[in-house]
C-alpha cells in the first residue's frame, strides 16, 4: 500500500481532514462520492478546491505556512469522483468516511468501500451521530472499523475522539492512532456511547447557558464573557476531573446539593462523588481523587499548571501587571 490517505465525502469535514494531512506532508485523495452530472461535478470540484486554497491562505495569514508551502500542500490533494477513486482506495491503508449524517448515505458508502478497498484497509467513520456498534454492522470486516470523531475546525483543533467496536482489533486502533498523531492530533479513546466526550459535555454547558438567558440570569454577552474568561480559561489548563481534585470532591458534592435544591435535580452530583468522599478520595489534599498524587511533587505540579495559565493570560493580554492601577490613573498610596 502507498503512503496515501483517502477521505470519502467532500464536505466541510472531508475538507478539514484533507487540510490536516496535506499540511502535515501526507498525500490525500478526497473523494466526492455523490453522483453528479459532468457539469455539476466540475462546478462542485472547483468550489471544493477553492475552499481548500482559501483555508490554506488563512493558515498562511496565521503564520502556519507560507504561500509556497500552501502551493505544495495543494499539490498533495487529488480530488476525484467515485468512479475515479477505486485505484487509490485499493492502495490506501487508512480511509476516513465523512459522508452526510444519514444512515442510508453511510450504508451506501460502506457497501461501496467494501467492494473497492483492500481487505485490511482501516475504515474510520467521522460521524458524530451514529455509534460504532451501529455502523460496524454495515462494514465488511468490522475488525478494521472504528469511529474517529474530529472537532471543527478539523485542521486546527488537535483533539480526535476515537471509539472502537467490540470486534475492532488492536492493530487497527494502533494504526489509526499513529496516523492521527502524524497530523499533529491528540487522540483520546471512549466507549461507544452517545455524544462521545466533548459533545456530551458541551451540550450540557450550551443548554445551561441558553437557559440562563431565558431566565434572565445574565445577558448573552456577559455569559459568554464569563465562559471565555472564567470557565473556558481555567479548563484549558485543568481538565474537569483534575479541577475537581484541585478544589476537592466534597466541595463539588455540597455545591451540587445546594444547586440541586435551588435550581433543579439536573445539578445533583453522580454517585462516584459520594463514594470518593467515603473513601477519602477528595483530591489533592487527600493525595488521591480521580488521580493519584502519591509520589508526585505536588508543589511543582501546581506551579506548572499556574505557569500554563499565565501563558494563556499573556497571549490574551490579560496577565495581571504590577502597579497597573497607578499607571491607569488610579489612586496610589
Amino acid at each position: 500500500m502507498e503512503d496515501r490517505i483517502c477521505v470519502i465525502g467532500a464536505g466541510r469535514m472531508g475538507e478539514g481532514i484533507t487540510l490536516s494531512y496535506v499540511h502535515a506532508g501526507r498525500a490525500v485523495t478526497l473523494v466526492d462520492i455523490k453522483p453528479r452530472s459532468a457539469a455539476e461535478q466540475a462546478e462542485h470540484h472547483a468550489r471544493v478546491l477553492a475552499n481548500l486554497r482559501r483555508e490554506l491562505h488563512t493558515l498562511s495569514q496565521l503564520g502556519l505556512l507560507d504561500e509556497k508551502q500552501a502551493d505544495t500542500a495543494m499539490q498533495r490533494v487529488r480530488l476525484c469522483g467515485r468512479d475515479e477513486a477505486a485505484a487509490d482506495l485499493q492502495r490506501a491503508r487508512i480511509v476516513f468516511e465523512a459522508v452526510p449524517e444519514r444512515l442510508q448515505a453511510k450504508r451506501d458508502a460502506f457497501a461501496w468501500l467494501g467492494e473497492v478497498c483492500a481487505p485490511d484497509a482501516i475504515i474510520a467513520s467521522t460521524t458524530s451521530t451514529f455509534l460504532v456498534t451501529e455502523l460496524a454492522e454495515l462494514v465488511q470486516g468490522p475488525q478494521r472499523f472504528l469511529n474517529a470523531h474530529w472537532l471543527n475546525p478539523a485542521f486546527l483543533i488537535p483533539l480526535v475522539e476515537v471509539s472502537r467496536g467490540p470486534q475492532t482489533d488492536d492493530a487497527s486502533v494502533s494504526a489509526l492512532l499513529d496516523v492521527l498523531r502524524q497530523a499533529g492530533k491528540t487522540p483520546v479513546q471512549c466507549a461507544p456511547t452517545a455524544g462521545y466526550i466533548v459533545p456530551r459535555i458541551q451540550a450540557l454547558a450550551m443548554n445551561e447557558a441558553a437557559r440562563m438567558v431565558e431566565e434572565g440570569v445574565a445577558s448573552a454577552a456577559d455569559i459568554d464573557t464569563a465562559v471565555r474568561l472564567g470557565f473556558g480559561l481555567r479548563f484549558s489548563v485543568l481538565g474537569l476531573l483534575e479541577f475537581i481534585d484541585w478544589g476537592g470532591g466534597d466541595i463539588l458534592y455540597y455545591a451540587s446539593r445546594y444547586l440541586s435544591d435551588e435550581i433543579g435535580p439536573r445539578f445533583a452530583s453522580p454517585d462516584i462523588i459520594g463514594r470518593n468522599m467515603e473513601q477519602g478520595r477528595n483530591g489533592l489534599r487527600d493525595g488521591q481523587g480521580f488521580y493519584v498524587y502519591a509520589g508526585m511533587d505536588v508543589d511543582a505540579y501546581k506551579m506548572q499548571r499556574l505557569e500554563q495559565l499565565c501563558q494563556r493570560l499573556e497571549v490574551m493580554g490579560m496577565l495581571p501587571r504590577f502597579d497597573a492601577a497607578r499607571g491607569a490613573g488610579g489612586a496610589g498610596g
